[in-house]
């Protein structure tokens, strides 16, 4: 297995509803899906960096971290506003709509939002 993160989902499938769509912006998608666990990554090919969203094991309710953030890479300022948008629409919380941020770089064009669990996400063009 390649290097993965997973982040909790309070509800799978608002959490499912939420990832399909704003990783398919980024050309991502499931790759496994199994009871209460689903796992994305880029093309679905179930290479490289993976994404799992799931279900606490210990069957405690899922939290988000604290400072603890997923950063996804995108190809063109229009990826990061098209994920953006499909996060939204699928129950997502704005942290910080798609602009430049000069503070991290001159061309790091970046959007940060919150899925139906309250994780953090951010969406980066760097170009």
């Amino acid at each position: 297995m390649s290097v993965y993160v997973t982040v909790g989902a309070r509800d799978a499938a608002a959490s499912n509803a939420f990832y399909d769509a704003a990783l398919a912006t980024i050309g991502w998608s499931k790759h496994m899906d199994f009871s209460g666990w689903r796992a994305y990554s880029e093309g679905g090919k179930g290479e490289g960096f993976t994404l799992w969203v799931c279900q606490p094991f210990n069957g405690e309710p899922a939290s988000a971290g604290n400072g603890t953030m997923v950063g996804f890479m995108a190809k063109s300022r229009a990826e990061v506003d098209a994920f953006h948008g499909a996060a939204m629409a699928h129950g997502g919380q704005d942290e910080g709509a798609p602009n430049l941020r000069p503070h991290y770089g001159p061309h790091w064009y970046a959007a940060y939002l919150r899925d139906p669990s309250g994780n953090k996400i951010a969406v980066v063009y760097n170009g």
